[in-house]
């Protein structure tokens, strides 16, 4: 079914409806805690708006590859259920790069605690 002339709103439930399913992973899950976590970090410590600006976006990011990821995995089982080289290859390269971005968003986080000196002796 195309998306591409439904109204706004429908096309913003099947986008919701895809988050709900994201929800299934415990990945996600685990993601979305710390993506809460990280939010409300902020809302305490009231850091420089750049810290803002650089945490969300790497919220965004995280969730957003994820869901990439859960897709593309859900996708290769679906047309090839059994386990060919090439779909744990791009499965790995897929997690390979929400790990990266879960990686640089705990370095960041480090990094806004050292400068508001939370981290400083």
């Amino acid at each position: 079914m195309s998306l591409k002339n439904l109204p706004l709103h429908e096309r913003m439930r099947h986008a919701l409806h895809g988050i709900g399913t994201a929800w299934q992973e415990a990945s996600f899950r685990t993601e979305l805690l710390a993506a809460v976590i990280a939010e409300g970090t902020l809302v305490w410590l009231k850091p420089p708006m750049i810290w803002d600006a650089l945490i969300t976006l790497m919220v965004a990011l995280v969730l957003s590859a994820e869901l990439f990821n859960t897709a593309l995995e859900r996708t290769l089982d679906g047309l090839h259920p059994q386990q060919a080289p090439f779909v744990k290859q791009a499965k790995d390269l897929a997690a390979g790069a929400v790990l990266i971005l879960s990686l640089t968003s705990l370095i960041l986080y480090g990094m806004m605690w050292g400068e508001m000196g939370w981290l400083q002796g």
